[in-house]
């Protein structure tokens, strides 16, 4: 299944909170073959069964995503401090994690790994060092490392990738995470950050009226991502990579990803 501007339509496995087998029937039931897949169950005991499951599937996986275990998302404060691979003393476990998940993401043939990695600060040496050994370890495996968009405006995030220029780094662009972190609009966004954009979520949300708070996650056409303008801005850019759709909030779960392939092709 492809979008109308011909991108090959995934989803994030995540997003439907189900076993694989669960992840595996739902896909299947909306006539979708590829997926973002999240591989943090694969490094957890007895995780080979989740990967041999998956290696079993005809799915194309257009990209591996690996969480950290400290991460707190129940404010922008909280996730500011435990974000990504800025937490100090987690830095070594995570490191053992991006690697184990990176080897993972060979034994499923997919040439990316995605990731939040953290808030983003101007001239901080060892985000930037960090970033650079985790980006070496996905590059020795011919993986390219997909920082994914939004705690951060694209002019700051452009900044930081042009300084650290490292070939195994990209973008998954997600739209919502703009508006969601009070950032800048999506379509705009991509015009900045074209070049480093190797995959894509499909998501939608609203932004906070009171500074300091999340804005809120909706179905996808219903936000102020605006669409019609964020997809053709992606299409000028010469994007030629998969879109997957995420929903992380709401009790429908997969009406609202079912809703969102009816809009896409």
């Amino acid at each position: 299944m492809k979008t109308k501007q011909g991108w090959p339509l995934g989803v994030c496995s995540w997003s439907l909170q189900q076993d694989l087998n669960g992840v595996v029937s739902s896909l299947r039931g909306l006539g979708v073959e590829h997926v973002h897949l999240a591989v943090g169950p694969a490094l957890e005991k007895n995780g080979g069964a989740y990967l041999d499951a998956a290696l079993a599937q005809r799915w194309t996986v257009t990209s591996a995503m690996i969480g950290f275990p400290q991460e707190d998302y129940s404010s922008l404060d909280a996730i500011r401090r435990t974000g990504g691979i800025v937490p100090d003393a987690e830095w070594p476990s995570n490191r053992k994690l991006f690697v184990q998940a990176a080897d993972v993401a060979v034994k499923l043939k997919t040439p990316y790994l995605s990731m939040h990695a953290g808030f983003i600060e101007h001239g901080n040496k060892v985000f930037a060092d960090r970033m650079k050994c985790l980006a070496d370890a996905a590059g020795e495996r011919k993986l390219t490392l997909l920082m994914e968009t939004g705690q951060e405006r694209a002019a700051e995030l452009r900044a930081f990738l042009e300084e650290l220029a490292h070939p195994a780094v990209g973008l998954n662009f997600d739209p919502a995470n703009m508006i969601l972190y009070d950032k800048d609009a999506p379509a705009d966004a991509v015009k900045i950050l074209g070049p480093w954009i190797r995959h894509v979520h499909i998501k939608d949300a609203v932004r906070t009226k009171k500074r300091g708070e999340w804005g809120a996650e909706v179905p996808w056409g219903d936000g102020e991502v605006g669409a019609k303008d964020f997809l053709a801005a992606l299409a000028v850019t010469g994007f030629n990579g998969a879109v997957a759709i995420e929903r992380e909030a709401g009790e429908q779960r997969l009406p609202d990803i079912r809703l969102a392939v009816t809009r896409l092709v």
